[in-house]
């Protein structure tokens, strides 16, 4: 799947999900995507696991993001790709999702990743539940 640059610091990476557009695309900052690669480096994850995001029923406010790493992609996944970086995200979080930003902080507040996510109707305080 093709990344198309929209900035010096972020990709947007399309969904590849029939009848969407740009607006759907999952923008991924060029600080997360560092923060993958030197995540991956620094506990010996293999080059060719890739970085899976989804969303879970719980959390304070209903849903909760999930994030992590698999050796391959499954079934029902759609399988992205940033810079290098092999993205899963199955299909039933797709629906959650599209046009979400993942970007990761690294100040005073706090380190971590971040979801910005356009599909959220209400969020915790923490950032990482949110209702749809």
């Amino acid at each position: 799947m093709s990344v198309a640059i929209m900035g010096a610091d972020v990709l947007s990476v399309p969904t590849g999900v029939l009848g969407t557009d740009e607006s759907d695309n999952i923008i991924i900052t060029n600080k997360a995507i560092a923060e993958v690669k030197k995540i991956k480096a620094s506990n010996n994850i293999a080059g060719d696991f890739g970085l899976r995001l989804g969303v879970k029923g719980g959390g304070c406010s209903g849903m909760s993001y999930t994030l992590g790493f698999d050796a391959a992609s499954r079934e029902n996944d759609l399988v992205l790709d940033a810079e290098g970086v092999r993205v899963f995200i199955d299909s039933k979080s797709m629906f959650y999702l599209m046009g979400m930003t993942l970007d990761f902080s690294d100040g005073l507040m706090g380190k971590g990743f971040t979801f910005n996510n356009p599909n959220a109707t209400k969020t915790c305080g923490c950032g990482s539940s949110f209702a749809a």
